[in-house]
């Protein structure tokens, strides 16, 4: 069999790439090994959000009373049912994804595809040759080796949400985004939760000052151990964790360690290209492109950018260029964007601080620990922190942990997107009471800094209209 483009991987990537693929050509096959659902829909940022819609919800209850309102106290977390509405979600968010096999027919294959040469896959026993391939088969959760003793007391984001009850005792072990969603949502649904990692950074949150704001915050709700790998040992019928500063008594452990690409078994090692210690081969963070091959690898896999919307943008870089008489010009990747979804919300706009250190830049910080509108909403705490160049004024990055930071991290994503400055953030308008005035400040703060700011009035000059009377 040949066709004119491979595409192995139904996940965002995947999907992302066929839709391009398929404005310049019907001559392709898409190949799944698995379950026909993003990882996204099915295991990822869907059902996790709803878990922790829930658990926000019961977790207000500590502030009825302040409020106002009585009977707080006699509230309860039916775990069982806020585990069932997750996956009545969830099931609904992959009924796109799973219908792309009926939709297809003949060119969707389940099945492993393995590589045999640059231009040729094998599946099913099958042997399909290609002008192009483009690889998007995501990744999976890290688990220790050793770790698989312990059976099914390990959970991880591919098993949790089918739990139909969760234990009272949970370990979260990874204490990145993902972790410190999970962990914070598991303890405000009442259950007992501990920390653990092997560094002292929270959220992958890179900003000091970002980060003291929320460990403080969070250890409120749970224990932390972190700055020491995390072992695990029996503990009767528990599992005994240790970590930096201490040892917790868990009935599950949820790791939450990051993830790995699936490339092992792809036969990557026919390309010729040079692979890393991993089984990695270089891959052109513009183009997707494998070497000079005709072989993209896009997506979670790759590990560039391991967030959904950068895995659809790289699908479509990668159908694009892989694509049959496509327009081969390079694209420009966005802003980076990236959004934890605790409680206050993370998020970092642009490159991290410490990517900052050798460019002149100016800081400044907006404090939501009494932040008018925060605190009428009970969500005061966290902290805002902008950047821009000192003689341009020009925002170029951001990072916080704040209440609603994922509105704030889209109005600053677009910001730094067009290249606008201190002053013409300033110009815009501010309405009152809202979360946005914590950014005024901020901005207001930096005028201060920056060489080029007005530093006079915030709104924009008028321009003559052609009545001698008014102009």
């Amino acid at each position: 069999m040949r066709v004119d483009t491979v595409i192995i991987g139904a996940g965002t990537a995947g999907l992302s790439a066929l839709r391009e693929v398929r404005r310049y050509t019907d001559d392709y096959v898409l190949i799944n090994d698995g379950h026909w659902g993003t990882t996204c829909a099915a295991v990822g940022c869907m059902p996790s959000k709803a878990l922790i819609e829930a658990a926000n919800v019961f977790h207000r209850r500590h502030g009825f009373d302040d409020l106002g309102i009585r009977g707080g106290d006699g509230m309860r977390a039916d775990i069982p049912a806020v585990l069932a509405r997750v996956r009545r979600l969830r099931d609904s968010f992959v009924e796109g994804p799973e219908a792309v096999p009926d939709e297809l027919g003949r060119r969707a294959i389940s099945g492993r595809a393995v590589l045999q040469a640059a231009d040729r896959v094998e599946v099913n026993g099958d042997v399909i040759e290609s002008r192009a391939i483009i690889l998007a088969p995501g990744s999976r959760p890290a688990v220790p080796k050793a770790w698989q003793a312990f059976g099914d007391r390990i959970l991880t984001t591919d098993n949790l949400f089918e739990q139909h009850d969760l234990p009272r005792r949970i370990a979260v072990v990874g204490m990145g985004p993902l972790g410190i969603e999970l962990a914070q949502a598991l303890a405000r649904l009442g259950l007992d939760v501990a920390g653990f990692d092997a560094v002292e950074q929270l959220a992958g949150i890179d900003d000091p000052e970002v980060l003291s704001a929320f460990h403080a915050l969070v250890e409120t709700e749970m224990r932390l151990h972190l700055g020491g790998a995390a072992e695990l040992e029996e503990s009767g019928e528990a599992i005994g964790v240790v970590g930096a500063g201490g040892r917790f008594e868990a009935d599950a452990v949820l790791a939450a360690m990051g993830r790995r690409p699936n490339i092992e078994g792809l036969g990557l090692e026919v390309l010729g290209v040079p692979l890393d210690d991993k089984g990695m081969p270089e891959v052109n963070p513009a183009t997707l492109r494998i070497g000079d091959l005709p072989i993209f690898l896009a997506g979670d896999a790759n590990g560039l950018r391991p967030l959904l919307h950068e895995a659809a943008d790289e699908g479509h870089i990668a159908g694009r260029l892989a694509a049959p008489k496509a327009d081969a010009a390079p694209l420009c990747r966005r802003t980076p964007l990236s959004i934890v979804f605790a409680s206050p919300q993370i998020a970092r706009v642009g490159p991290p601080l410490s990517e900052l250190d050798d460019r002149d830049i100016v800081s400044a910080s907006a404090d939501y620990s009494n932040q008018g509108r925060a605190r009428i909403a009970q969500s005061a705490g966290g902290l805002l922190r902008i950047h821009a160049e000192q003689k341009s004024g020009r925002l170029v990055a951001a990072e916080m942990c704040a209440p609603q930071a994922e509105h704030l991290a889209h109005l600053l994503a677009l910001a730094v997107e067009r290249e606008m400055t201190v002053d013409d953030l300033l110009a815009m308008p501010f309405y009152h009471p809202v979360l946005e005035e914590g950014l005024r400040g901020a901005l207001r703060d930096l005028t201060k800094s920056v060489e080029h700011a007005t530093g006079g009035s915030e709104l924009s000059r008028c321009e003559n209209i052609g009545y001698d009377a008014l102009d």
